[in-house]
């Protein structure tokens, strides 16, 4: 509302002629785009595709969780997506002096405002909308994980905090300081390794058990889960399997060594190359093992 006010309407975002169009600066190249920013925005959400059992578990039926995330996901994620957009088309108009490469970041636009009570309101309100996407997305999941690793030493707070540690420790804002790099060689590489994870639990869990799940086998140490010594060698086998078919396109992204164009064509398909190579695997693989 305040940057429609402001500008006197959202800009050109609705205007604007199509950047891939003939006369755009990207003539030709849409689908080339495309592709490699969707397997980038799939690996973003696959982390938390991944480990949303830690949050559906506690509903009360199939149905609930379904519906809950059919309703809430898209919904929301459209909404958010429209209004980063039509607040950077109208903060151009609103900022005509501002750098157009870094108006799109929250910190950079809120750091224009002249009131200090809005200012200090925004600031707060970006701060609390961080915190709670990184505890619901980023900070749940693997405190489970460090907990389940020795539960007698960590707590769910411990894991909690040790994450928080290793996040620092990475050094995010590395990746983030470069956006084409964070999104075309970090989440579609990222994406090709949970595209293979996702592929063995999809074909495990609806392919080979029929979504028939045994609660109390998940804690027996001899249990239907324990396959070797607690590991799935042919889970294993197809992860591997999914990953390889990317590895050349990303070294030859990283520019480590030279590759064939076919290889770094392929590798915009991370997140669903290795997800179908990793499902189909793992389903030979146990289908071969069972007959």
């Amino acid at each position: 509302a305040w940057a429609y006010e402001r500008a006197g309407g959202f800009g050109e975002m609705l205007s604007l002629p199509s950047q891939f169009a003939p006369g755009g600066t990207r003539e030709g190249r849409f689908w080339r785009f495309f592709f490699p920013a969707l397997t980038a925005n799939v690996g973003f959400w696959a982390t938390l595709s991944l480990n949303i059992p830690d949050f559906s578990r506690y509903v009360r039926s199939q149905r609930e969780q379904a519906l809950g995330q059919a309703i809430g996901l898209p919904s929301t994620m459209g909404l958010y997506s429209f209004i980063g957009v039509a607040v950077t088309s109208a903060a151009l108009v609103i900022y005509p002096d501002a750098d157009p490469k870094t108006l799109w970041d929250p910190v950079v636009l809120l750091a224009k405002f002249e009131q200090p009570l809005v200012l200090a309101v925004a600031m707060l309100s970006l701060c609390l909308a961080t915190l709670a996407t990184n505890i619901a997305a980023n900070v749940v999941s693997p405190a489970n994980d460090f907990a389940h690793l020795w539960p007698q030493r960590i707590s769910f707070r411990t894991g909690g905090l040790i994450t928080g540690l290793i996040g620092v420790a990475i050094q995010p804002w590395r990746l983030i300081a470069d956006p084409s790099g964070f999104i075309f060689k970090w989440l579609v590489a990222y994406s090709a390794l949970l595209g293979a994870v996702g592929g063995v639990l999809i074909a495990d869990y609806f392919l080979i058990r029929r979504t028939q799940l045994s609660l109390a086998g998940l804690y027996e140490k001899r249990g239907p889960y324990w396959y070797r010594g607690g590991v799935n060698p042919r889970a294993m086998v197809a992860l591997a399997a999914g990953i390889v078919p990317c590895l050349p396109g990303f070294v030859g992204t990283l520019g480590w060594a030279e590759v064939s164009p076919g290889w770094i064509e392929l590798y915009d398909y991370a997140w669903f190359v290795s997800f179908g190579v990793s499902l189909g695997v793992y389903w030979g693989l146990e289908r071969r093992t069972k007959v």
